[in-house]
C-alpha cells in the first residue's frame, strides 16, 4: 500500500449514502490472530533496531528480525503457567525479558509475577524467575524498567487479599521488587503505598504501578487509585522510600470506567524518565486516561515534574480534538536518544458512533505541546461481548517507532502494529476540528460539494483526479484565510462519467485524498 495518505470518503449519489474511512500512510502490519490475542506489549532492541519482541493474551508471543514487517507466532511456556499481563522489555546487552502472571499446575492462580529470558542472540526462553509469591495472595497489573547503569530489574504490582472480593476486611497494596542476576532471583517485596485500596479491580483499587529510572539512578514510581495517580521515589536503589507519598493529580471519575462498546476500559497511567541528555533530561512524564468533562469524553492526559517527583505540573491534554469525544486506552513511551515522548491511544473523533480509529501523538518540546496523527488504515467497530484486554503499547528508539494495538475484524481479533514514519506525520496531522460534512442532494447526479476548514490562512490546492489518480484539473488554487469552505463540483461541466475520482486536498502542511463515486443517470 502507498505510504502517502489516503484518506477516503465515498459518495453515492442518488442514494443519499455518505460512509467514510481512512488509511494511513503509515503501514499497518498484522502481527498475530492466534487464540483470540488482546492486550499486547512489545518492546525494541537498541542495540538491534531491526529485532522486536512482543507479547499478548494469554501467552501469545512475536517476534520480528526485519523492523516490524514481518512476525514469527508461537506459545509462551513456563512450568509456573502464563496467565496474561506481558509487559516485555530489554537490557544492554540485547537479553529480552518476557513478564507476565502465572498459573502454575501446583500452586494458585496468579500466586507469582514470572520473569523468563531470552538471551542475546538466542531463540529460547527460561522457565522464568519470580517475585511475589505470599501463599494465597493475587498479584497482578506489573510493570517493569531496567536500569541501564547496573542492568538490574525494577518491577512494580498490585497485591490483592483476596482478588475481587468485596469484603472491607480485604485491600490492595503496590509492591516492589528488584532483580541483580537477569530476572533470575528477586528481592522480597516491599510495600510502598500509603493509602491502601479495594480487592474489586475498579477505581478504588490500588493500581498501575509503573516504575521509571532517574538521571542518577533513582527509582520512580507512580500509581493511581482512591489517592488518585500518586509518587514515590527511592535514591538507595530500592532499599528506602519517602515517608509520604506525592500527590500528582485527582483521577476524577477513577481509572476504571465505561467506554460504549468495550467490555472494559481503564485509565491507568504510564510513566518515563528523559534520560536523553537532551534540554529534557530528568523529566519525569505520567500520561493516563479519565472522564474529567463527562461520562460521554475521555481524553488523555499528560503532566510533567522537572524536580525529580517533588512538584507536578498541571494536566496538559494529550488528544488535540474538540470536546465531546473518546479517546482511550492510552500508553506512552519517551524515545532515549531523542527524548521524543510518543502516545498511542484509540480515537473517536472522526465518528458518530463506536467506530474507532488508532491515533498517535508526539511532543518533541518536552509536553508543552502535542501533534496527533492517526496510523490506523481503516477505523474498526468493537463489541463490548468480546475482551480488548487493558492496554495498547508503543516502543521506540532513535526516531524508530512501533505501537501495538488490538483490533477486531469480522468477529475476530488480531494484534496490528504500525511502520511510522516520523518524517511525514504532519502529512497525516489530524486538525483540531474535524472537516465540515460533505453535502450530498437527495438524488443527486450533476452536483458534488466537498468541504474543509482552515484555522488559520493556509496555501491551499484542491486537484480532482480519475480512479488512476492521474490529474485531471486543479479545482482550487491559492491562499485562504481562517475560515470553514463548502465548494462545488459540476460534473456535467467537467464531464465526469458515473464511476470513480479522487479529489485531493492540500492545506498547509495536510493533505487529504477523498474517493468521489458518482452513480446514477446523466
Amino acid at each position: 500500500m502507498d505510504k502517502k495518505l489516503i484518506t477516503k470518503i465515498v459518495f453515492i449519489f442518488g442514494f443519499g449514502f455518505l460512509s467514510a474511512y481512512t488509511s494511513a500512510q503509515h503501514t499497518n502490519v498484522v502481527i498475530g490472530t492466534k487464540n483470540s490475542p488482546n492486550e499486547p506489549s512489545i518492546c525494541i532492541n537498541p542495540k538491534n533496531t531491526k529485532q522486536l519482541v512482543a507479547g499478548s493474551n494469554i501467552a501469545n508471543l512475536y517476534t520480528s528480525e526485519d523492523g516490524g514487517v514481518t512476525w514469527t507466532e508461537s506459545v509462551l511456556q513456563s512450568p509456573h503457567g502464563v496467565w496474561g499481563d506481558p509487559i516485555i522489555t530489554v537490557d544492554t546487552a540485547g537479553n529480552f525479558y518476557f513478564l507476565h502472571l502465572s498459573n502454575p499446575l501446583n500452586g494458585n492462580w496468579i500466586d507469582r509475577i514470572v520473569c523468563q529470558r531470552r538471551n542475546a542472540g538466542g531463540q529460547t526462553w527460561s522457565d522464568g524467575g519470580y517475585a511475589g509469591l505470599n501463599g494465597t495472595k493475587a498479584q497482578d497489573k506489573h510493570s517493569v524498567v531496567v536500569d541501564k547503569n547496573t542492568n538490574y530489574l525494577h518491577i512494580t504490582w498490585t497485591e490483592f487479599d483476596n482478588y475481587g472480593s468485596f469484603s472491607p476486611q480485604d485491600s490492595s497494596r503496590i509492591l516492589y521488587s528488584r532483580s541483580t542476576d537477569l530476572g533470575d532471583t528477586w528481592s522480597t517485596p516491599v510495600k510502598l503505598n500509603k493509602v491502601s485500596g479495594d480487592c474489586i479491580d475498579s477505581g478504588n483499587t490500588t493500581e498501575g504501578a509503573v516504575p521509571a529510572i532517574g538521571p542518577n539512578g533513582e527509582i520512580y514510581v507512580c500509581w493511581t487509585g482512591p489517592a488518585g495517580i500518586v509518587f514515590d521515589r527511592s535514591t538507595d536503589g530500592g532499599n528506602t522510600w519517602l515517608d509520604n507519598d506525592i500527590h500528582v493529580s485527582d483521577h476524577p471519575g477513577g481509572w476504571d470506567f465505561e467506554i460504549p462498546g468495550i467490555s472494559r476500559s481503564n485509565g491507568l497511567p504510564f510513566m518515563v524518565c528523559d534520560l536523553s541528555g537532551g534540554p529534557h533530561n530528568g523529566n519525569i512524564y505520567i500520561n493516563w486516561a479519565d472522564q474529567r468533562n463527562g461520562n460521554n469524553v475521555t481524553d488523555v492526559w499528560l503532566v510533567v515534574s522537572e524536580d525529580g517527583g517533588n512538584t507536578w505540573s498541571a494536566p496538559k491534554r494529550v488528544n488535540n480534538d474538540g470536546t465531546g469525544k473518546q479517546q482511550f486506552f492510552s500508553s506512552m513511551t519517551i524515545d532515549p536518544v531523542t527524548g521524543y515522548l510518543w502516545f498511542v491511544f484509540y480515537d473517536r473523533r472522526n465518528h458518530s458512533d463506536n467506530q474507532t480509529d488508532v491515533c498517535m501523538a508526539v511532543s518533541k518540546d518536552g509536553g508543552n505541546t502535542f501533534k496527533n496523527f492517526k496510523i490506523s488504515e481503516t477505523p474498526f467497530l468493537p463489541n463490548s461481548g468480546i475482551f480488548f484486554g487493558d492496554y495498547t503499547f508503543v516502543t521506540a528508539y532513535n526516531n524508530i517507532v512501533r505501537p501495538i494495538w488490538t483490533r477486531l475484524h469480522n468477529g475476530k481479533l488480531s494484534i496490528l502494529t504500525a511502520l511510522v514514519d516520523v518524517n511525514t506525520t504532519s502529512v497525516n496531522e489530524i486538525s483540531n476540528s474535524e472537516d465540515q460534512p460533505v453535502l450530498s442532494p437527495n438524488p443527486a447526479t450533476q452536483t458534488a460539494y466537498y468541504s474543509f476548514k482552515l484555522h488559520r490562512t493556509e496555501q491551499v490546492k484542491v486537484h480532482l483526479m480519475n480512479s488512476e489518480g492521474k490529474l485531471i484539473t486543479t479545482l482550487k488554487s491559492g491562499s485562504y484565510p481562517a475560515g470553514s469552505y463548502i465548494e462545488e463540483i459540476d460534473t456535467n461541466k467537467l464531464q465526469l462519467q458515473p464511476g470513480i475520482y479522487f479529489i485531493e486536498k492540500q492545506l498547509g502542511d495536510y493533505t487529504k485524498t477523498s474517493k468521489l463515486l458518482i452513480t446514477g443517470s446523466k
